[in-house]
């Protein structure tokens, strides 16, 4: 299912199994036919035409929304090896902790924001009448560490060492644009893994029909900033004193870029 595409049922059972799987993020095939009270076999017929049309999927008897994000990409940059995948609703905690530490770390108060609604929510990935979430994940493999340096090496696993995440909502008026959020744990940083991410997220709102992708960030994270201006990223606006941070008053600085 391409986020691209306006959500269709042509049966009531079949929207409300939808919903209530892209609501829970996966749920089991029983446990969502009692709950919805459908007959068992016309259930199991629902669910049929819902995986042949591409919006849910099952894996061991597990339901859950189905999205087609691309494949998993690896890279190789001077030894250390990483991959970005599109996420999985089992990547949930490694990217809440992955956004806190780089949060705590940056003061990325909107990534911050992000961590908090997932970390809540039961869904990672969502794609409904009213809002579009997606992450892509960076990760690495045991994190074994080179000799005689602090740097891990290793090859592609399910460690999560970074994201990028697109929200947006789905109102007519904003439908062409989204807000990302991208970061990386330090550790993990000067090998391009930031560049990647973004690359990917962006490659992925154009392909959805996405013209403007945003993000806000204190003035004070210097590096956020050169970071996105290092990739043809523009501010658009400033907010003076919009944040208070540890008893200072700090500016937001509003960055998008145009696809």
């Amino acid at each position: 299912m391409q986020f691209s595409e306006s959500l269709d049922f042509d049966h009531d059972d079949r929207k409300r199994i939808y919903e209530y799987v892209e609501r829970h993020g996966e749920v089991g095939a029983e446990e969502a036919r009692e709950r919805l009270r459908v007959d068992p076999g016309g259930f199991r017929h629902h669910v049929a035409i819902l995986k042949r049309d591409g919006y849910l999927e099952e894996r061991d008897g597990r339901l859950r929304a189905a999205f087609d994000a691309g494949a998993t990409e690896e890279y190789e940059v001077e030894g250390f090896e990483f991959a970005i995948r599109p996420a999985r609703q089992e990547d949930l905690s490694g990217i809440v902790g992955a956004i806190r530490r780089v949060a705590e770390e940056r003061t990325y108060i909107v990534a911050e924001s992000v961590a908090d609604e997932i970390d809540h929510d039961e869904a990672l990935l969502r794609h409904n009448e009213l809002e579009s979430r997606m992450f892509f994940v960076a990760t690495v493999g045991d994190g074994e560490t080179q000799a005689g340096s602090d740097r891990p090496v290793g090859g592609p696993g399910d460690d999560v060492v970074g994201w990028v995440h697109l929200h947006a909502p789905e109102l007519d008026k904003l439908a062409h644009t989204a807000e990302l959020t991208v970061g990386v744990l330090d550790e993990y940083q000067g090998h391009g893994v930031g560049s990647h991410l973004l690359a990917r997220g962006l490659e992925w709102a154009g392909a959805n029909g996405y013209e403007k992708v945003y993000q806000s960030v204190p003035s004070t994270n210097e590096d956020a900033i050169a970071f996105l201006e290092g990739h043809d990223w523009e501010t658009e606006a400033v907010r003076e004193d919009h944040y208070k941070i540890d008893g200072d008053y700090v500016d937001e600085v509003m960055m998008a870029v145009e696809l």
